[in-house]
């Protein structure tokens, strides 16, 4: 009998056009469009192939098939190039010997513009010469100006080819070295610098004022610039490199706090700064967001776009005055890093068609909610993706526009032109759309134009602030919308969350004891045969303390024990039940209640299939789900079902082995 699934396997791989694909594609970890969808990724946006892979697929690379993958990769380079290939794996050269090359011979700016980094020095060689391993040894360019540079130092040089990501994995230490003691000592050159009062005479501040689309690398390395100039380029720089979403500028008291937001959690990200620079730094934002520098009294929103290693990035400013002095946000807004697709955002297969199912129909209203920046937009986005083709008109009212797809037209909120997201809307109707997506509502007008827009042949997608899926339908009726208006035009409310992933490099396994799963509503006796991970996070004293002695941190979370995030996601599907319930002016409780019977997954059970799949851990799920009131009831009422004796009924204080009444053995749920 023939194995089908082989067969088809085979067949797959013989269409796979590379020797990449094919090792990839034979190992099974992969099947052909998800390795090719990679491959144009990494292409595209000079990320790890195997970062990209991993992301798509939402499983890590097992190590056989990553070793398998890395020789193949080799051999590859080695055959192209005609040079010798270097894997760090097996020729390992010190970090000390690397280091000192770089600073005596062949500077960071050098090595990181040709991608090139020195590996060995061959002084007793004839003649002598510097071993350089290379991205792309063929760079005609690369090649001539590195002759030039080690001829200064009666060197000639030997090429070897290296992969992009043992490339970026050697050369980030010494960048994150080159960042941080640029901004160590920024602080020694302030003195350069008048402080006074009168923010707009400081000097250098103007003259830079056109430098929007500069790339940030060049930025950073120019020695020339202002000091504060040359600081605010660092931070953001800074900001980038570490994949931070939210840069905070606090002053306080006695200095000026900086603090990066990285996958949901604030951090400090340098030492504190000097007090003296908080008015210029804070003008310096406001310059580059083109925002009024003698307004101090009045919160301020504006935009800032800077080029960073060929990606064009956007930051959303807002400041806010404060007691001592002006705070400043940035969020980072960086679409080109973002996967856009609801099978890679919603993990739960059942959860996932009951998304797309309602996407697929041609009128209604689909509601999204949650805090801010907990990946609302990203949700609306993969949705219009499903949704785009050449034969839907698809519109969209933002503010701001995070993200650019070709065939949407996508408008942006202007208040000060009258352009709201009502107004906008209203000119929508007009303009024959199949597809609406309103950016926030947040008002009656905008609220009631979207209802009627879905009511009348549009499906209408929108976002809420709201705690969960249930209280959208409250939401809407403090908004004055008529609870009959709203059974009849909603498809269903995604509520989501985002959560850290836990590392799967250096992730813990431990069994919780009871007394912990029935703290989170799992049963001892059905839950603890299950692997469940702690973080092996360190502090930043601890991870500081392990990079200046040279102890081995993760290399792929940094110590942190997490690295990227995973949603999590409550769907609630209008059924009639609830429509009768919305137009009834049932209570919230009573409606997350009803969806529960008809199969919601709440946010709380969703984030605990997480856990028990090894993608997060308690603790996540206690710090982002477990804080609401309403999850905690719905796990007392757990709770008390799950020790609820299958014969007399009896309800027992604590699991014990046999029910205290009839004896019956075991309760069970």
């Amino acid at each position: 009998m023939v194995n089908t699934s082989s067969s088809r396997r085979a067949i797959t791989v013989r269409k796979a056009s590379s020797p990449t694909e094919r090792s990839l594609v034979s190992s099974g970890y992969a099947n052909l469009e998800q390795v090719r969808e990679a491959l144009a990724t990494s292409r595209k946006n000079g990320t790890s192939l195997v970062q990209v892979l991993q992301d798509i697929t939402g499983v890590a690379m097992p190590p056989e098939v990553m070793r398998q993958y890395k020789k193949q990769q080799l051999f590859e380079l080695k055959v192209i190039y005609g040079v010798d290939c270097l894997d760090p794996e097996l020729n390992r050269f010190p970090t000390d010997q690397i280091g000192e090359l770089i600073k005596t011979i062949l500077p960071i700016d050098t090595c990181r513009t040709y991608q090139a980094i020195p590996i060995s020095l061959h002084r007793n060689s004839d003649p002598p010469y510097l071993l350089v391993a290379m991205v792309d040894p063929d760079n005609l360019q690369a090649v001539d100006n590195l002759t030039k540079t080690l001829r200064s130092h009666s060197l000639s040089f030997k090429r070897m080819v290296i992969t992009q990501e043992d490339y970026q994995r050697l050369i980030n230490p010494f960048l994150e070295e080159q960042v941080a003691a640029a901004t160590t000592q920024q602080p020694a050159a302030m003195g350069a610098i008048d402080l006074d009062d009168d923010l707009e005479a400081i000097g250098g501040l103007e003259d830079a004022e056109g430098d929007q689309e500069v790339d940030l690398v060049d930025a950073v390395k120019g020695a020339e610039d202002a000091p504060i100039i040359a600081l605010v380029n660092k931070i953001l720089a800074k900001a980038l490199q570490d994949g931070i979403s939210d840069i905070h500028i606090e002053p306080q008291e006695e200095a000026l706090r900086v603090r990066f937001r990285k996958d949901g959690v604030l951090q400090q990200a340098f030492e504190p700064l000097p007090k003296r620079i908080i008015p210029a730094v804070v003008s310096r934002f406001k310059i580059l967001a083109d925002l009024d520098i003698a307004e101090r009294r009045a919160p301020q929103d504006g935009r800032i776009r800077k080029i960073f290693q060929g990606r064009r990035i956007d930051f959303r400013v807002n400041t806010l005055p404060s007691r001592w002095g002006e705070k400043v946000v940035l969020r980072i807004l960086d679409n080109s890093s973002t996967q856009l697709g609801l099978d890679k955002l919603i993990t739960d297969p059942e959860s996932l068609e009951i998304v797309r199912d309602m996407t697929k129909r041609p009128f209604g209203l689909i509601l999204v909610t949650g805090p801010t920046g907990s990946g609302k937009t990203t949700t609306l986005y993969s949705a219009l993706a499903e949704c785009n083709s050449p034969g839907v008109n698809i519109s969209t009212a933002e503010d701001p526009i995070e993200y650019t797809l070709p065939g949407l037209t996508q408008v942006q909120v202007i208040r000060d032109k009258g352009m709201d997201f009502s107004s906008i809307l209203r000119a929508f109707l007009r303009q024959d759309p199949d597809v609406i997506l309103v950016g926030e509502t947040r008002d009656k007008e905008t609220a009631k134009t979207a209802i009627e827009a879905a009511l009348t042949g549009h499906l209408v997608l929108t976002t809420l602030h709201t705690n969960d899926a249930a209280s959208a339908v409250a939401r809407l009726s403090e908004m004055d919308v008529e609870p009959f208006m709203v059974s009849a035009s909603l498809l269903g409310v995604i509520a989501q969350r985002l959560m850290r992933r836990v590392c799967s490099e250096c992730r813990v396994p431990y069994n919780p004891n009871p007394e912990e799963l029935a703290r989170f509503g799992l049963s001892a006796s059905k839950d603890i045969s299950l692997t469940f991970y702690k973080a092996n996070k360190l502090s930043a004293e601890q991870i500081q303390v392990a990079k200046a002695s040279g102890q081995p941190i993760c290399s792929k979370c940094g110590g942190v024990g997490y690295r990227g995030r995973c949603g999590v996601y409550e769907i609630m599907r209008i059924t009639e039940r609830l429509q009768t319930l919305i137009t009834e002016g049932a209570p919230t409780e009573r409606i997350k209640e009803a969806a529960v019977e008809d199969g919601m997954k709440t946010l709380l059970a969703y984030s605990l299939k997480l856990v028990q799949d090894g993608h997060t851990t308690l603790e996540e799920v206690e710090r982002v789900t477990f804080t609401d009131t309403g999850l905690e009831a719905e796990l007392k009422a757990k709770r008390k079902s799950s020790l609820t004796c299958r014969v007399c009924g009896a309800e027992a204080q604590q699991e014990w082995l046999e029910c205290p009444y009839c004896m019956t053995p075991r309760f069970e749920d």
